[in-house]
Order: structure tokens, then sequence, then C-alpha cells
């Protein structure tokens, strides 16, 4: 992993299986649009039981990707972003990489060319 930072490896490992999950990533996209709901709130949005939201709920948590904090009786989750910014700069490091390693190839094959139709006899 690209990441220089202690523990940004397991962070990434983390967020990705957490993210595997369409529901997950449903759940986390109506966080986002929302602010911030309860376990129930959500579960009236999803095809899925309220039992199901908090187990997903609890994996996110795990994640690093929500955080769960009581407001009396509720429970009201959040998306935390800290999780996802390291996975993106950890993508990002991971595309500029292949970026470079494709100009490169495309520099070696057109510099083979190159070579090639000089060679040629005419």
């Amino acid at each position: 992993m690209t990441e220089e930072r202690p523990g940004a490896a397991e962070v990434v490992d983390s967020v990705l299986g957490a993210l595997a999950d369409p529901t997950r990533r449903q759940l986390l996209d109506l966080l986002a649009a929302q602010g911030e709901a309860t376990a129930t709130t959500l579960a009236e949005r999803l095809p899925v039981s309220r039992q199901a939201v908090v187990k997903h709920l609890a994996v996110l948590e795990a994640a690093g990707l929500v955080s769960g904090g009581r407001v009396g009786r509720e429970v009201r989750y959040a998306v935390r972003p800290a999780a996802l910014d390291t996975t993106a700069r950890w993508m990002a490091s991971l595309a500029a990489y292949w970026d470079r390693r494709l100009a490169n190839i495309k520099r070696v094959a057109e510099a083979a060319e190159r070579d090639s139709s000089s060679t040629r006899p005419e």
C-alpha cells in the first residue's frame, strides 16, 4: 500500500470490506444526505428490517465510516469522513501509479514505433 501513515492499510481494508455490501452503501448515502438518522428512520427507507440496519450500521461503525451517539433514548448515526478520506487518498495514489506506468508503456511503444519506421527501407 502506498499510504505512509501507520494503520492506513487496515483502515482501507476495513472500509472496502464495509462498502462491498450494497445495503451498507445505501445506508451511507442516506446518512450523507440526511446528516444524521436513527436505525428506525433508515429502515423505513430500505427493504430490510430495523435489526438488519442495526447490524449493517455496526459494520460501518467498526470501519470508522459512521458513528452513533445517544440522544435521549435514541441512537443517532452520522457519517464520519476520515476513513473515506484515507481510502480515497489510497485510491488516488494507486491511480497515479498506474497512470505513470501506462505513460511509460506508451512512451516505450512510441519510441519503438519511431525506431521501426526509421530503419525500414523505402
